[in-house]
């Protein structure tokens, strides 16, 4: 037999029983179906990015809950220590004359937490869900890369915002990246060709992610330096979830860790501050590689916790004065009294934002110590009808703090 042992039977046995478990272990835990008792069995894992925006509304208010059971994940494991978050005075909030639960039923959300000072003021829970369900975040997952960014500065694992992309990423030279720095990585200027629709099968946003690469090579890199470019560097903001995805790419290579694991170790797991998060979390990745404008899964309380650590400025986290500087306008936009920074979208009155399609956003407030979460299904990606009512709802917030003065 060559020096090789034969497997006993019972090993064998054994060893079939293992590999039918491995999916569950190694994408996700039994912790996301059991806060859904009605769900289906779980899918097969291999679905790609971008499909998700092909689903039934009954797939998503479903499976957005699920995604670590559908596509390959790392873990983002929480600590020992849990950031407290106490309850405070109930806040009672209605838009536009409707009820809170109304609203949240004809958006179809599935969680909305409103934090003051780091203490719940509202928590409420819709479409199943409920304290310990994971959901998706879609691009609220570019506030945590443009953070991650931050803990590269801090490390001086990224020099400056000023260096070139090429830097730290070689095979972006010769493309249309070759001029282009990290801080125009960061603020989508870098005057790359990009289409971001999410109606559109053959939109940018969808072929990176199902245009096949050679093995070993990386996706977002393959797709994204054979762009053209469209205009000169930091001269032209365009929305490009790719270059949010690049920004990733360069902070593995900068650190030389996964993003995933980065913040597990700064975030997550860290007991110094309002980190230390309450549940484990995942990140969608290829090989092993997450996508840094989307893909993070999290619990409700757990991306209000993050939130807070933003507002207070993430202390010994970040480099100093990285939030101020990544939560202010640097681009202005089309809309009055809006504008994006490093990967966050800004407002004339101090508050910024992480938003994502389908209803997920991430409000912060400096000026009322005010972090707003909610998270949905809603029945379209985004409309200028759904993003009023988004508004409409931060406004109430805001109108239901201020009467209480």
């Amino acid at each position: 037999m060559c020096g090789r042992r034969v497997m006993g039977k019972r090993r064998f046995l054994r060893f079939v029983s293992l590999l039918t478990l491995a999916p569950a272990w190694h994408y996700g835990t039994p912790q996301t179906a059991a806060a859904h008792p009605a769900s289906p069995p779980p899918l097969t894992v291999g679905q790609r990015l971008a499909q998700d925006l092909q689903w039934t509304q009954a797939e998503r208010e479903d499976r957005f809950a699920r995604m670590d059971q559908m596509f390959p994940v790392n873990r983002i494991r929480h600590g020992g220590c849990i950031a407290a978050l106490p309850k405070a005075m109930p806040l009672t909030i209605a838009v536009g004359g409707q009820e809170l639960a109304a609203f949240m039923q004809r958006d179809r959300l599935a969680g909305m937490l409103v934090l003051q000072d780091g203490r719940i003021r509202l928590e409420r829970y819709g479409l199943r869900s409920n304290r310990a369900t994971h959901w998706t975040s879609f691009s609220m997952t570019k506030a945590v890369t443009s953070t991650l960014v931050g803990v590269a500065l801090r490390d001086h694992a990224i020099h400056s915002l000023q260096d070139a992309v090429t830097q730290y990423m070689p095979e972006m030279q010769g493309s249309a990246y070759t001029d282009v720095t990290v801080r125009q990585l960061l603020t989508m200027t870098s005057g790359v060709h990009w289409v971001e629709d999410y109606d559109a099968p053959d939109s940018d946003n969808v072929r990176l992610y199902s245009t096949p690469v050679q093995p070993g090579k990386d996706t977002v890199i393959e797709y994204m330096r054979k762009l053209p470019r469209e205009s000169a560097p930091g001269t032209r903001w365009v929305y490009k979830t790719g270059e949010t995805d690049l920004t990733g790419a360069l902070v593995r290579r900068a650190t030389g860790m996964t993003l995933s694991s980065l913040l597990e170790r700064n975030i997550w797991r860290n007991c110094g501050g309002p980190g230390g998060m309450e549940s484990d979390a995942y990140w969608i990745a290829e090989d092993g590689k997450e996508y840094g404008g989307s893909g993070i899964s999290a619990t409700l309380r757990d991306w209000g916790r993050f939130g807070e650590l933003i507002r207070k400025g993430a202390p010994g986290v970040v480099a100093p004065g990285w939030v101020a500087d990544a939560t202010r306008t640097h681009e202005a936009l089309a809309t009055p009294g809006r504008g994006y920074g490093y990967q966050w979208w800004t407002f004339a009155d101090g508050s910024y934002a992480a938003l994502g399609i389908f209803g997920q956003s991430m409000w912060i407030d400096p000026a009322r110590k005010l972090v707003v979460v909610t998270l949905g299904a809603w029945p379209k990606a985004t409309s200028p009808a759904l993003a009023a009512d988004r508004q409409a709802l931060w406004d109430a917030v805001r109108a239901a703090i201020d009467a209480r003065k």
